[in-house]
């Protein structure tokens, strides 16, 4: 298998978290969002959406989005599960997984959108009340994780999940990327944060 990634994007991350939580064997091919190759038509047949991570499978096949690719992998190699074990763990992970990706990552996306990094790269009109409002929304959904987090020592039970690598894959890009890092007020987010981190999987990625 071959992934295409980028130093520092966080989708890409979330996907090599998941393969070598479960010791799968790829490659890396880097992909310059710097001259949005992405966008390039060899990539463009690869992925229409023109976004990073693609996998290209053992027989030569191509998927995008980091989820459903995580999906794929767990289909071929089920465990360590990271989905759902039985019909319910399955619908709760998959809804803590879309909360993190609906009302967090959302926000962190319009802060950087609007924020300096990719202000210097002239590529889009920002916007910066809508940078104020998402940032502080992203402060306040920090706030109900660090409650949520003081009653489980993960984000979607008592065991690492694919919503866990979602969630440390958006603390940590917002923290370096957005200068959104949660406040240490929020113990229980970061205590969370400190267990996943020491993670062979996320320390290596």
């Amino acid at each position: 298998m071959k992934l295409f990634d980028f130093p520092g994007a966080p989708n890409p991350r979330r996907v090599k978290i998941l393969l070598d939580e479960k010791g799968m064997q790829y490659e890396i091919e880097n992909c310059d969002l710097t001259t949005q190759q992405q966008k390039s038509p060899e990539y463009l047949k690869m992925n229409p959406s023109g976004k990073i991570p693609i996998l290209e499978t053992d027989d030569g096949r191509y998927l995008g989005e980091s989820v459903a690719i995580c999906r794929y992998l767990e289909a071929i190699q089920p465990e360590p599960n990271l989905f759902g074990a039985d019909p319910y763990e399955l619908g709760y992970i998959e809804m803590r997984n879309r909360h993190l990706e609906l009302e967090l990552w959302t926000q962190i996306g319009i802060s950087w959108v609007n924020g300096p990094i990719v202000g210097k790269m002239g590529r889009f009109r920002q916007n910066p009340l809508a940078k104020e409002m998402s940032d502080q929304n992203v402060v306040n959904y920090y706030e109900r994780l660090n409650g949520e987090l003081s009653d489980s020592e993960y984000i979607a039970g008592e065991r690492f999940t694919v919503a866990d690598i979602t969630l440390v894959s958006a603390v940590d890009f917002a923290t370096q990327l957005v200068d959104l890092k949660p406040d240490e007020s929020n113990e229980a987010l970061w205590a969370w944060h400190a267990r996943v981190s020491a993670r062979d999987s996320v320390a290596g990625n």
